[in-house]
């Protein structure tokens, strides 16, 4: 691509990945959450990799650092739910909520004026859930890609 493209998606993916990160981080008190914010990173990966070559983005970032991000996405989400289980309570309770400390203040009652640490347990696997998305969906993009460099080298070598 040319150096316009590349100067442009040098300067949106930060914004993108904090645009992301906000729509997770939000994600219990308004619309959107874990997956909505882990597609729009992987929205931003997308646009790197148009930008750039795709060989370059995958020597970058590589493969294994995106299954990476999924292993620690899904062990974070199981780790919320077994949270409960070292109280002696059921899988995926609350424990955090109404506690005091991080993520534990309780509720005020009406519309919550914007409170980021009133979920509990919610914003731990929110976080988990869009980094899990990120990797995921970031390796769907990847190996798409990939079948179509296959087929390039394929009609290339007839």
């Amino acid at each position: 691509m040319s150096k316009l493209v590349r100067f442009a998606a040098d300067i949106l993916y930060p914004a993108i990945l904090i645009f992301g990160l906000y729509i997770v981080a939000h994600g219990h008190l308004t619309p959107g959450g874990g997956f909505q914010g882990g597609a729009v990173i992987a929205t931003g990966v997308a646009l790197v990799i148009v930008a750039y070559n795709y060989k370059e983005v995958v020597g970058w970032i590589g493969r294994g650092g995106l299954m990476g991000r999924e292993v620690v996405g899904l062990l974070g989400f199981i780790g919320a739910g077994l949270l409960a289980f070292f109280f002696g309570l059921p899988f995926f309770y609350n424990v955090l909520a109404g506690q005091g400390g991080l993520f534990g203040i309780p509720v005020p009652y009406g519309p919550n004026p914007g409170e980021l640490n009133t979920g509990g347990v919610v914003p731990l696997m929110n976080f988990s859930v869009g980094i899990e998305i990120w990797g995921g969906f970031s390796l769907v993009i990847l190996y798409l890609l990939s079948g179509l460099l296959k087929g390039d080298e394929q009609e290339e070598g007839s």
